[in-house]
C-alpha cells in the first residue's frame, strides 16, 4: 500500500480543481467521540459537525472548518441540526491508481483509500479521501481562476436539491 506524506497537489499534473455539489444532513456532536467512515476513523470534539452525505457516507468536520464550508438550507438557522449545502469552495483532487494511506491533518487520523479513490487536498497539510463512485456523484470540475462569490448563485429546485449556476460565463 502506498503511504503518502507531505503531498502537495498544487503542481501535480494529474490533479485538478473540483467543487462539491451536495446537500448533507448535520448533527452537532454533544460530546467527544469517534465515528468510523469507509476511509478510517474520524475523531471529533463536542460541537463538531457529524455529517451524513447524500450517498449515506458519514464523516466529521471540525466546527471551524464546517462554518467555512457549509451553509444552512433555509429556513434552517446556522448552527442548528439539519440540512446544509456545501459551499462551492475549490479543492485539489487526484484519482489514485493503487491503494493508499494519508494522515488527514497534522497528528490526525490515518485515512485509507482503494485503487481509483480520490485524494483531496483542502489546504496545505489537510487531506481527505473520497470513494470513486461518490466523487463522480457529488464533485464537479471547478472553473479556471479563483471563484468570486458574485459569480455564484444558488437556486433551490422543487426536489430540494441545489443547482449551481454561473452568471456571466
Amino acid at each position: 500500500m502506498l503511504e503518502l506524506a507531505a503531498i502537495d497537489l498544487t503542481n501535480d499534473p494529474a490533479a485538478a480543481r473540483y467543487v462539491k455539489h451536495e446537500e448533507v444532513d448535520v448533527v452537532f456532536a454533544q460530546s467527544d467521540g469517534e465515528l468510523i467512515s469507509r476511509e478510517g476513523p474520524n475523531r471529533y470534539l463536542a460541537g463538531d459537525a457529524l455529517i451524513t452525505g447524500s450517498t449515506g457516507d458519514r464523516w466529521s468536520v471540525s466546527r471551524g472548518r464546517f462554518d467555512e464550508k457549509y451553509q444552512p438550507v433555509p429556513p434552517l438557522r446556522h448552527g442548528d441540526d439539519g440540512r446544509y449545502l456545501a459551499r462551492p469552495i475549490p479543492v485539489l483532487a487526484r484519482q489514485m491508481a493503487e491503494p493508499f494511506t494519508i494522515t488527514r491533518s497534522q497528528g490526525g487520523d490515518v485515512l485509507r483509500g482503494l485503487a481509483h479513490d480520490w485524494l483531496l487536498q483542502y489546504a496545505p497539510g489537510d487531506y481527505g479521501i473520497v470513494e470513486n463512485a461518490r466523487f463522480q456523484r457529488v464533485y464537479r470540475p471547478s472553473l479556471p481562476g479563483p471563484l468570486d462569490a458574485g459569480d455564484i448563485e444558488f437556486e433551490r429546485d422543487k426536489s430540494l436539491t441545489r443547482e449551481i449556476s454561473f452568471r456571466g460565463i
